[in-house]
C-alpha cells in the first residue's frame, strides 16, 4: 500500500542527517556513480605517499572506505556531528581529524603535504591547497559540477539566472588552479541520471544536502511537497546530477 505524504513527510523530517552517508535513500533515490571511481583513485594515491590531509572530510566515510592510509594522514571538518563521526572512524585507523572553519588559512604550515584530496568541496581555496603541498604533490578531488540536480532546485526556487548554472563549472576549477601555481594534470566530466521515488527523499535530500535549496524546510515548502507527491504517483522525479574529477600537482622549484 503506498504511504501516505503525512507519513512520509513525519519520517524524513525527523531522520539524522549528519554524516555523508546517504544509505537511508536506499530504495527510494538513486544517482548514477560517475565513471572513474573516486575512492578507488583515492586509495591508489594514498598507497603512494607519506603524509595527506582531506579537506571537508564529512562524516570520514570516503577516506576511511580506502585500504591503506599514509603514516601520516589528517581530515579537517566544520561541522560537530560531522567531526564526532569522522574521529570514530578514521581514529582508530591513526588518522588526526582536526575541526577547522572551511575559511583560510588551513591550520597547518607550508610545504607539508603530499596528498591533499577533498570529495565535494563546498568551497575550494586554491592558493591554501597550494600553499600546504609538498612540490611534486598532488591534489585529488571530485567536486559537484553546474547547474547538478537543477530540475529540482528550479522546482522549488523557480528558473535559476544563467550565472547560477555557470558555477562550479570545471573550467573555472581549472583557472582558479592555475592561477595558484598548480598544473592540472587530469580534468573529466560526467552528467550521471539521478531519480527520487517518494517525497521523503526529496525532503531527507534538502535537508542533508543544505545549499540546494538555501533554507529549505517542509514547513516553507509544504504545498509545493504536497504537489511533488501527487506527481510521484505517475514515476520517479528525474534529475540530471553533475560532477567532475579533478588532479593537479605543484610543480618542483
Amino acid at each position: 500500500m503506498a504511504r501516505s505524504f503525512d507519513d512520509l513527510v513525519a519520517e524524513a523530517g525527523s531522520v539524522s542527517v549528519s554524516g555523508w552517508d546517504f544509505s537511508w535513500l536506499e530504495g527510494r533515490a538513486t544517482e548514477q556513480r560517475p565513471p572513474w571511481g573516486y575512492q578507488r583513485l583515492l586509495g591508489e594515491r594514498l598507497a603512494r605517499v607519506e603524509s595527506a590531509v582531506d579537506i571537508q572530510t564529512g562524516g570520514g566515510e570516503v577516506l576511511a572506505g580506502v585500504p591503506v592510509l599514509p603514516p601520516r594522514t589528517v581530515a579537517t571538518e566544520s561541522w560537530p556531528p560531522n567531526l564526532a563521526k569522522a574521529a570514530a572512524l578514521l581514529e582508530p585507523r591513526g588518522a588526526t581529524v582536526v575541526a577547522d572553519s572551511d575559511e583560510p588559512p588551513l591550520p597547518f604550515q607550508d610545504n607539508v603535504f603530499d596528498l591533499v584530496s577533498s570529495r565535494h568541496p563546498v568551497t575550494v581555496w586554491w592558493d591554501e591547497i597550494a600553499r600546504v603541498l609538498r612540490p611534486d604533490g598532488s591534489y585529488l578531488s571530485q567536486q559537484v559540477g553546474p547547474a547538478s540536480v537543477f530540475e529540482l532546485v528550479e522546482y522549488f526556487l523557480g528558473p535559476q539566472p544563467p550565472r547560477a548554472r555557470r558555477r562550479r563549472h570545471p573550467d573555472e576549477a581549472r583557472k582558479g588552479a592555475e592561477r595558484a601555481g598548480l598544473e592540472v594534470t587530469d580534468l573529466r566530466f560526467a552528467e550521471l541520471r539521478t531519480e527520487f521515488f517518494d517525497v521523503g527523499a526529496v525532503i531527507y535530500f534538502l535537508r542533508k544536502v543544505i545549499w540546494m535549496v538555501p533554507g529549505f524546510t517542509v514547513q516553507a515548502y509544504l504545498p509545493r511537497l504536497a504537489e511533488l507527491h501527487e506527481q510521484l504517483r505517475d514515476g520517479p522525479f528525474v534529475a540530471t546530477t553533475t560532477r567532475y574529477l579533478i588532479e593537479a600537482r605543484k610543480p618542483r622549484g
